[in-house]
């Protein structure tokens, strides 16, 4: 997509009056974005990430950000000489991996993404879901596909029993964007890691969300010839999950938008985090850039 300069001012203000009916639409609703991929670790994606939801703050829309942080965390786990292990999408976590976890996702990139948008004019607060008690979870166990009574045990990694939205509706209802780490903390006080996708999706379930937007490092769902399916809806996914075209890492991010289109999200959209404002082609123009879910 061209830079702004790149227009003339005729075609600058042709692409303001695109957007306006979207602004009006969507204007005092909430935008739940999972913030991860290509967009996270491509400084001028950043920029343009950031851009973005500042935009969309300053339209009027709620935007709140759930982010992840794969490559970050095992980088800071290849220094401590520790190698990632993942089941079905969902990283093993053992006491030391998730100290790097909290570390890395708490700390560093949490900070990072809130400075991020704050540089680009909005107001970012970074949370994570021991905040305020935020995100409450407990061990999540995984089903063993090869043997189905079988349970399988990858650690500290939560599933998520309850969301209290409370703090993120104080920071939404003024002029704040939250930024929202996937950490959650369990009955006795301790950690969870929790998949971003996961956390993204009930975030957006909680706070009846108009829009959870997924950013990936793909063009959106594909088929098995590896074409871009537009529109999407749970039968068709059960189908490709049935088959192999769905696997690994597009499981998780699959269930949670599957979750949330079935329990009031209004529309979830699955979108390529490599194409410059990305976000705002997707929320504010005729051309979207990924797979939008419908719920039936």
């Amino acid at each position: 997509m061209s830079a702004p300069t790149d227009l003339s001012p005729a075609a600058q203000a042709a692409v303001l009056a695109e957007a306006l009916p979207y602004i009006r639409k969507f204007h005092g609703k909430t935008i739940v974005v999972k913030y991860g991929g290509n967009a996270m670790t491509d400084e001028h994606l950043k920029q343009c990430f950031a851009r973005d939801v500042t935009l969309l703050k300053l339209v009027g829309m709620n935007v709140v950000v759930a982010h992840g942080g794969g490559p970050q965390i095992e980088t800071l786990l290849g220094r401590v000489g520790k190698k990632g292990k993942f089941v079905q999408g969902m990283r093993v976590t053992d006491a030391e991996t998730m100290e790097v976890v909290e570390m890395v996702l708490g700390g560093q990139v949490n900070k990072d993404v809130v400075n991020l948008i704050n540089q680009a004019g909005g107001r970012a607060v970074g949370l994570t879901g021991k905040d305020g008690g935020m995100i409450r979870a407990k061990k999540l166990l995984l089903p063993n596909r090869d043997d189905p009574g079988d349970l399988i045990d990858v650690g500290q990694v939560g599933q998520i029993t309850v969301i209290d939205p409370s703090l993120i509706g104080l920071l939404d209802s003024g002029t704040f964007i939250p930024v929202i780490a996937p950490i959650g903390v369990g009955s006795e006080g301790e950690t969870y890691n929790i998949n971003a996708d996961v956390v993204a999706g009930k975030i957006a379930e909680v706070l009846k969300a108009e829009k959870l937007v997924l950013l990936t490092n793909t063009p959106g769902v594909l088929n098995k010839a590896g074409e871009l399916l537009t529109g999407i809806t749970p039968k068709d996914i059960d189908a490709m999950v049935a088959d192999g075209t769905l696997s690994g890492g597009m499981l998780p991010k699959i269930a949670s938008a599957l979750d949330a289109a079935r329990n009031g999200v209004k529309s979830v959209h699955i979108i390529d985090g490599r194409v410059e404002h990305a976000l705002l082609l997707e929320i504010l123009t005729d051309h979207g850039v990924g797979t939008m879910i419908r719920s039936h």
